[in-house]
């Protein structure tokens, strides 16, 4: 499919092209689809099947737990966003470690289709490594393929690799959601892992065409530095095992005890992060300023990220037994509301691109992009406690009440979650510029790891028509606070708009 998608080059390119940017493009375009067709699609079944009971081939397991360990597993793939980063740029290069995170992952999606529970857990964790390893080190091979930041085609291929995420979002819940719901959970887990082979495979044989860059290990670790990494490693790793060996014997073993560290882990790792920078004698005040102003934006996106990484938990469970299955006379199956949110970002991602461009002088500053995110991450929860409310009794609601929410929350999707990634280069101490874009990442696990907190606290009443209230609220509030505190920010920020 790739090689059928290049052109001849034109100019002093040389060889072939891809849309006329570099044919290397076409290998890491064509390897982020597979492994998010792979990773959305398990998506769209992992709740279902948790809580899907023993005699229709499901777990049996309390909603709440399966959404606290959905909330978990996707807080671990950004959480692996930093180590991943690490090997790429001191032990393997983001070449090789591409390679060997898609095999993680491949191999994670075959244990979840071998229907073992205790390999089901592997999987999971295998995925999750994986997808954090592979996630953190694509990226840097797309800026490899160009001359540079004044390169005037690297926004352009950004904007191809990133339609490679929706295509294989959009379609893999129809593909894979099909087969686990209607065919057997088991198939739709190993399709899964078919998608994430056929990546790898044409990983391989296109890397060829990838930049030497990619290859290259850009800080490579001394022998010292080698030798105290595996010292720490093979610590950690017996240490870990020994407490679990403990707890398994004694018999007091339960999933909780692996959720409840997780989600501490992701709430402290950032505030480590935050504080070192912060105390750091080489970061200067002006730069100490721009972080404090940073923090505020991380616990903005975090807040967004936990309402908003709901759609393949609650949102996902509220379709299967609140939500009419049938649209224009169309029958289809609960994991196919999972494609409708890279469905809206395909067609609203240009649409709002085009806008800030038209915009121009008065295009609204990153504050207010940021408030408009997260009021409407807000608006979409007060649709949903609507839904809610129009579902009591065991009315099966209209299939447009989840349309008309996944449509607000890409909205606010678009307008927070590029301007985050920009205001992180913006805001970063020199010396922290490339961690930050780590720790940006590590939003995404706090929201995720708050929400599991709260379920394995509260239960089931943080899905209700009162939790969905609750979390729309304190969204939307904090929207109002960041639009009312936006001169005050300004000293703070410094020449970003």
């Amino acid at each position: 499919m790739a090689s059928s998608l290049t052109k001849d080059a034109a100019g002093n390119t040389g060889g072939k092209t891809f849309f006329g940017h570099p044919r290397g493009l076409a290998t890491l375009f064509m390897t982020e689809m597979w492994e998010r067709f792979s990773f959305y699609g398990m998506r769209a079944l992992l709740v279902l099947y948790l809580t899907a009971a023993a005699s229709e081939g499901g777990m049996g397991m309390a909603a709440s737990t399966a959404v606290a360990l959905y909330s978990v597993y996707n807080a671990t793939v950004y959480l692996m966003s930093m180590p991943g980063g690490w090997l790429g740029d001191r032990v393997w290069g983001p070449r090789k470690t591409v390679a060997i995170s898609a095999g993680v992952i491949m191999v994670g999606h075959a244990l979840l289709a071998v229907g073992v529970n205790a390999l089901f857990f592997v999987g999971l964790v295998f995925i999750g490594v994986g997808s954090g390893l592979l996630k953190a080190n694509i990226s840097t091979m797309v800026g490899h393929l160009y001359k540079g930041p004044e390169d005037p085609r690297r926004d352009g291929g950004f904007t191809v690799f990133y339609m490679g995420i929706n295509v294989g979002g959009f379609s893999a819940p129809l593909l894979i959601g099909w087969a686990g719901e209607k065919v057997s959970w088991h198939l739709g887990f190993g399709l899964a892992a078919v998608g994430m082979g056929l990546g790898l495979i044409q990983f391989l044989y296109g890397s060829r065409h990838l930049a030497a860059e990619s290859s290259a290990i850009p800080n490579p670790l001394t022998a010292p530095e080698r030798s105290r990494a595996i010292r720490n490693l093979v610590l950690t790793v017996v240490v870990l095992a020994a407490f679990y060996a403990v707890i398994v014997f004694a018999d007091l073993f339960t999933i909780d005890w692996v959720l409840w560290p997780v989600s501490i882990l992701g709430l402290l790792l950032p505030t480590y992060l935050f504080t070192r920078m912060r105390r750091d004698r080489e970061v200067t005040g002006e730069e100490k300023s721009k972080l404090t102003a940073y923090i505020w934006f991380f616990i903005a996106a975090a807040i967004f990220w936990m309402i908003f990484d709901q759609a393949g938990s609650t949102l996902n469970l509220f379709a299967e037994e609140n939500t009419s299955k049938s649209l224009l006379g169309i029958t289809f199956p609960t994991s196919w509301f999972q494609s409708i949110n890279s469905l809206w970002v395909m067609i609203l991602a240009p649409v709002l691109a085009a806008l800030w461009v038209k915009l121009g002088q008065r295009n609204p500053s990153t504050t207010t992009k940021f408030s408009i995110g997260l009021i409407g991450i807000g608006a979409s929860f007060g649709l949903m406690m609507l839904a809610m409310g129009a579902a009591s009794g065991g009315v099966q609601v209209s299939p447009m009440w989840l349309i008309m929410v996944y449509l607000i929350q890409t909205v606010a999707e678009l307008c927070l979650s590029p301007v985050g990634l920009s205001v992180t280069t913006k805001l970063a101490p020199a010396k922290y510029a490339s961690q930050l874009m780590g720790v940006w990442f590590l939003a995404v696990t706090a929201g995720d790891c708050v929400f599991a907190i709260v379920k394995l606290i509260v239960g089931d009443g943080a899905s209700g028509t009162t939790g969905f209230a609750v979390q729309g609220i304190i969204a939307a509030l904090a929207g109002v606070a960041f639009l009312a505190a936006r001169n005050k920010m300004r000293p703070l920020l410094g020449s970003v708009k």
